[in-house]
């Protein structure tokens, strides 16, 4: 199966609860049948997943996580992989995203690479080089960049902060390391090149959101479908740098 269909056929929700459809099926909600030993936050997000239609097809086509769609829905809505993108992956375990970036470079049988970098470990993918470290610590930053072959076509953050339940404060740490990805997609991006960053609730604060118009010819604000309609998350899309 190719990459071309994923992307054509994504998972479409029906308006009811009890049912999904995907890729033109229906398939009928799932009941846990215990919740022995399980907290009702737990019970809930393991109810949710069994029924989500995102997991359900990232899980039919080998994806690494729902997330991979994504990022498919944002490049089909901006085109920002092409076949000799050298791309950077910040945020990128389990790998979804690198996954899905990897696999249109090879798809289009280009020359790119993915350089992927995340806190947490993650296995390995094809045509992926992936750097293991905190992002905020400077010689992580530097492992990273003495990988890259030269400048970048494509930073792309799917990073955000643990969250503690306190949304105000949720947002902010996820703020700052969107403001940490703009610092090294500025260090790094080619003339032209393109960055696309996780933000929440509320969008990205007005001094970050000037320092980036002041620094790409587009910018705009992104939901993709994918993205749970409950998440505060958005993403802000920035093309065609300006050093």
């Amino acid at each position: 199966m190719t990459l071309t269909r994923h992307i054509t056929k994504r998972p479409k929700k029906t308006d009811t609860a009890s049912n999904r459809t995907i890729g033109g099926f229906r398939k009928k909600s799932i009941q846990l049948k215990t919740a022995r030993g399980r907290k009702n936050s737990s019970q809930r997000w393991l109810q949710r997943q069994l029924n989500d239609p995102y997991v359900q097809e990232a899980q039919s086509l080998g994806y690494r996580s729902r997330a991979a769609f994504k990022l498919i829905e944002i490049n089909e809505r901006f085109d920002l992989i092409k076949p000799n993108s050298i791309i950077v992956d910040l945020g990128a375990a389990p790998g979804g995203w690198s996954q899905i970036a990897a696999q249109m470079i090879a798809e289009k049988k280009g020359r790119g690479a993915v350089f992927a970098l995340d806190l947490i470990e993650m296995d390995a993918l094809t045509g992926v080089t992936f750097v293991q470290g905190d992002f905020l610590e400077p010689e992580i930053k530097q492992k990273l960049r003495d990988l890259l072959p030269g400048p970048v076509d494509f930073v792309m953050s799917d990073m955000a902060a643990y969250t503690t339940g306190h949304s105000g404060t949720d947002h902010l740490r996820t703020t700052l390391l969107g403001e940490m990805a703009f610092s090294f997609a500025l260090e790094t991006l080619k003339l032209g090149g393109d960055f696309v960053a996780k933000v929440f609730a509320g969008g990205t604060h007005k001094e970050l959101l000037d320092l980036l118009k002041k620094h790409f010819k587009t910018v705009k604000h992104f939901k993709p479908p994918a993205s749970r309609k409950e998440s505060p998350e958005t993403y802000v899309v920035c093309l065609n740098f300006q050093p």
